[in-house]
């Protein structure tokens, strides 16, 4: 393989991805625990097209909206068992269905290769998206994986995407955010930090609405090029 030559700086820059949805499909195990999880209250499951917005929104948003669609109220006293039942299963039954979307894992060596360091910053506990990553073989390519439950902060909040940031010792003037969803496109504009945007996740409108900065529509156009021509931008944008 013929490595493309890495910027003087490239070594400095830092590749953030969102997790579900972004990283990896996983609809199918998600969805499958969170029927197993409202069966408790008999409730008739619902599919990925009742859901595909929230699909990587948590445990929580899940179960309450599986709850509202079948016209089953639920209390906050009712919802924490149902967390803990939903994160059994789904932790007992990873990595499931669940794998990298296509073209990711030769894009994350490319770009190691070329010097740029990687991270995760999800909304998924962190427990679960370090196990659930450890059990595809992924970890090692990533400076840090920081969820939901990091920092007293979470994405959309700007000090979710800058805490990731500097636990994988980063500088966020060269940092990018890769994601499927609001909550990612939101970060990075929250964090002043460019975002690329992909449209095979669980976003329910367009990402093309989010107004990212750039869309790719596969990890094969996930270049040093590309990165380093956002990161460019980014700063002229900043100096103007």
């Amino acid at each position: 393989m013929t490595l493309t030559p890495a910027p003087e700086n490239a070594g400095q820059a830092l590749i953030v991805f969102d997790l579900d949805g972004t990283l990896l499909d996983t609809h199918v195990d998600l969805v499958e625990s969170l029927n197993y999880t409202i069966a408790a209250l008999d409730l008739e499951p619902v599919t990925y097209d009742d859901l595909t917005h929230l699909v990587g929104q948590g445990a929580r948003v899940m179960i309450e909206r599986a709850c509202k669609l079948q016209g089953r109220p639920i209390s906050s006293e009712e919802l924490a068992p149902l967390v803990e039942r939903f994160v059994a299963h789904y932790s007992a039954n990873m990595p499931g269905h669940t794998e990298p979307y296509p073209g990711l894992v030769a894009a994350m060596d490319r770009l190691k290769a070329s010097g740029y360091r990687l991270a995760v910053c999800t909304n998924k506990l962190e427990g679960l998206a370090t196990s659930l990553l450890e059990k595809l073989g992924l970890t090692h390519y990533f400076d840090a994986i920081t969820g939901g439950d990091t920092f007293e902060h979470r994405k959309p909040d700007a000090r979710h995407l800058t805490g990731t940031i500097e636990r994988a010792g980063g500088d966020v003037s060269r940092s990018v955010m890769i994601g499927d969803s609001i909550n990612d496109i939101a970060v990075a504009k929250n964090a002043a930090v460019p975002s690329i945007a992909v449209p095979f996740g669980y976003s329910d409108v367009p990402v093309s609405s989010l107004d990212p900065d750039v869309i790719i529509t596969h990890f094969d156009e996930l270049t040093v090029e590309l990165v380093e021509d956002l990161l460019r931008d980014s700063a002229t944008k900043v100096a103007v």
